[in-house]
């Protein structure tokens, strides 16, 4: 029996709605298939923000946090992880999709990133828009501080 069949509806008192749907919302094979793709994200992402914490804390402990060590490190090592991994999986086609949702968009998505914004730039560049990867990288740089000036400001005036 599916997770979420009509028998389970009946008793839950939602009969009417689940009759009118012609397949199992929960069941359908591509539901399943979006969730498992949440599912290497959430892992991934869990995985990322678990490392990034304790590489920024560890350098932080043995440097200090006079200079921003930690986020620099995790910034230069995503930037690092994410062009071999991109690259290599770009080469491998038989690769199953699932570590493509595992690794650039869960883990490094939620270690840094900075390291996005760095490839989104090359391989803007390597298209040979060069004006339009300059207006990205310097755009995203300048108007980024700006925004995060006016957050502060924001919540300053606020409270």
């Amino acid at each position: 029996m599916p997770p979420f069949s009509p028998k389970i509806a009946k008793k839950c008192g939602i009969a009417a709605w689940f009759k009118s749907r012609r397949k199992p919302l929960l069941y359908n094979g591509k539901w399943r298939a979006v969730l498992q793709k949440y599912l290497f994200i959430a892992v991934g992402g869990a995985l990322g923000s678990i490392a990034r914490f304790w590489v920024g804390s560890t350098i932080a402990g043995r440097i200090g946090t006079r200079f921003p060590y930690g986020t620099f490190v995790i910034n230069m090592t995503a930037c690092l992880i994410i062009g071999f991994v991109l690259t290599s999986m770009g080469k491998r086609a038989d690769l199953n999709p699932a570590w493509r949702f595992l690794i650039p968009i869960g883990f490094i998505g939620a270690y840094s990133t900075f390291s996005t914004y760095e490839w989104e730039t090359l391989s803007t560049l390597r298209s040979g828009a060069f004006l339009l990867g300059a207006l990205y990288a310097g755009g995203s740089l300048i108007l980024g501080l700006v925004a995060v000036w006016g957050g502060s400001w924001l919540a300053e005036a606020i409270g």
